[in-house]
């Protein structure tokens, strides 16, 4: 029978070699990091393996995934990442070399985002693969962007294209759909499930100019509502102005009903923020200074409520539900 780690091994000769100088080696309990005169911003996300990836998915993109996930809600705090602590509950099945192309993967987004790792567990279970991470980051005082700060007048914007990963998870889902797509569509859509683009490029102007900001994990309908609960105020979308990729589009238009899909699916890792009209160019400016699409999709109203989307001719569209929800 062929060897397989002891957690010994797993952390000295898997992890330790990526992690950063703050780990101290992996070979103490805790990380030690320097003393900072900016405020500390903490979160953790979960991924399943058939909840948030399939079980079979690459082992490297995965990693980038669970990883990712983290890496989009300090962005929307405003907060650079400091390093993230990792916890890994293996099923009976795992094996040296999937360990092995996990650490691979996770170790090339170390290097592109700035975010080492810190420590961790290890752990067996009888359930399925399970990924958590609990990631740090910081922020200059008083510059933390909650998601309670939205006042009447605001615009809301999004950054990127709204509902290409619930699309993608679609697309693995049904093989008739996957057929009907262009390849060019079918690949955009897949990789986008699988690969969240963090938006640490908009931390400087968030910071700057957002009133109110937070993630779109589990669809733009659901999360605006949450944001505007939050906030005690309600909105106003007007959904021919949500972006949408071309892909979407495509996949939309051989299946009406995903349009609300995409709306409501989540994992898109986009950034839903609102600012005042006073500084709405200069939010502009700085997104298109970065390169990163953005698009201002609604405003703030002072009523409390859940938030009304608006079609072309200025009807409501009600959503059978507003979001992905575990329970």
């Amino acid at each position: 029978m062929k060897h397989r780690y002891t957690e010994d091994e797993i952390i000295a000769n898997v992890f330790a070699p990526i992690a950063g100088q703050g780990a101290l080696g992996l070979k103490d309990d805790a990380a030690l990091l320097p003393p900072s005169s900016d405020e500390l911003v903490a979160t953790t996300d979960a991924i399943i393996a058939g909840v948030h990836f399939f079980a079979d998915d690459a082992p490297a993109l995965v990693a980038k995934k669970a990883l990712r996930v983290n890496l989009s809600d300090l962005a929307a705090k405003g907060a650079e990442p400091l390093g993230f602590l990792l916890t890994l509950a293996l099923p009976a099945d795992w094996t040296n070399e999937w360990l092995t192309a996990f650490a691979a993967g996770l170790a090339e987004d170390i290097r592109a985002f700035g975010a080492p790792l810190l420590g961790g567990d290890t752990a067996s279970t009888p359930g399925p693969l399970t990924i958590s991470v609990a990631a740090l980051g910081k922020t200059p005082p008083g510059r933390f962007v909650a998601r309670s700060g939205a006042r009447a007048g605001d615009g809301i914007y999004v950054s990127g294209t709204i509902g290409d990963a619930a699309l993608g998870l679609a697309v693995r889902r049904d093989p008739r759909l996957a057929k009907r797509l262009s390849p060019p569509s079918r690949d955009y859509l897949l990789d986008r499930y699988l690969l969240p683009r963090p938006r640490l490029a908009l931390i400087g102007a968030l910071r700057a100019h957002a009133s109110a900001a937070m993630d779109i994990s589990d669809g733009l309908a659901g999360d605006l509502a949450k944001l505007v609960k939050a906030s005690k105020v309600g909105a106003v979308v007007e959904l021919p102005r949500v972006p949408l990729s071309p892909a979407a589009r495509e996949a939309i238009g051989f299946d009406a009903g995903l349009y609300d899909v995409a709306l409501t699916g989540g994992d898109d890792y986009e950034i839903l923020c609102c600012a005042p009209a006073s500084a709405a160019g200069a939010l502009e400016a700085a997104a298109r200074a970065i390169g990163t699409p953005f698009e201002r999709i609604g405003e703030i109203v002072e009523e409390e409520g859940a938030p009304d989307f608006l079609d072309a001719k200025k009807n409501k569209k009600l959503f059978n539900k507003l979001s992905y929800s575990h329970f």
